[in-house]
């Protein structure tokens, strides 16, 4: 979704609402949608995380409560509904709350047209399904052409990670890191491919300790040239072809 969408203050239900229900007001009102991997920063106006991390945490608290655990005199417990409330408001699920982080952008002075490749970059996420985590390595190939923007080493790692602290499955996320990587850098060609370790396997359902997905995303030229693609693959390490 559009981040920098404007916000609707006379959208707002009344002050005693919920803070989730005024902003979730908000969002309806500018028509766009809310999804569990979407960004909703600009929706957000100062001060309100905090009450929406109170709200959070009493929710949590109910679901505590409802699943026969005595938060009151358990020590262990007793803070759990607002450690789990921070937890995913201002580290796992930050990339739904917090705004893109500023990537500084410099021009293809040099005409540079070879094939770049960055990589392993550690991404972490959560599944939408059940909240398990989701954990994994990924890589990025770009073909730049004279009109690309180039954007520092560590900048990768930092969009990667605002798209991944959201809600996910790694097939939308491997697609939303490519759209905004070709918007931001404008190259001829861009690759991911995302290999990563899903706890929901792991933990729960069939319990397999070793299963995998692996999935990749093909724009421009990659997707056009074979032997391009095959390069790119090639390199990879461990994921040779």
């Amino acid at each position: 979704m559009n981040s920098d969408a404007p916000t609707h203050p006379s959208a707002d239900p009344a002050p005693q609402q919920p803070v989730s229900a005024r902003i979730r007001a908000r969002i309806k009102a500018a028509q766009q949608r809310f999804h569990a991997n979407d960004n909703i920063s600009a929706f957000i106006e100062p001060g309100e995380m905090d009450l929406l991390l109170e709200e959070v945490q009493a929710g949590l608290k109910t679901v505590l409560d409802s699943l026969v655990i005595d938060t009151e005199s358990d020590h262990n417990t007793q803070d759990t509904a607002r450690r789990v409330a921070k937890m995913y408001l201002n580290e796992v699920f930050k990339g739904r709350y917090q705004a893109q982080p500023a990537v500084t952008e410099f021009p293809n002075v040099e005409y540079l047209n070879e094939l770049m490749i960055v990589g392993p970059i550690t991404v972490r996420s959560a599944c939408s399904h059940h909240f398990c985590p989701i954990v994994g390595k990924l890589w990025i190939g770009v073909m730049p052409n004279q009109h690309s923007n180039l954007i520092g080493l560590s900048k990768y790692a930092r969009l990667a990670e605002w798209i991944m602290s959201r809600p996910q499955i790694q097939e939308e996320a491997v697609t939303q890191i490519a759209d905004l990587l070709m918007d931001k850098m404008n190259p001829d060609g861009l690759a991911i491919v995302m290999e990563a370790d899903h706890f929901c396997m792991h933990w729960r359902g069939v319990k397999d300790m070793e299963a995998k997905m692996i999935n990749s995303v093909m724009r421009g030229s990659f997707l056009k040239d074979s032997s391009l693609r095959r390069e790119f693959l090639a390199l990879l390490p461990n994921k040779k072809s």
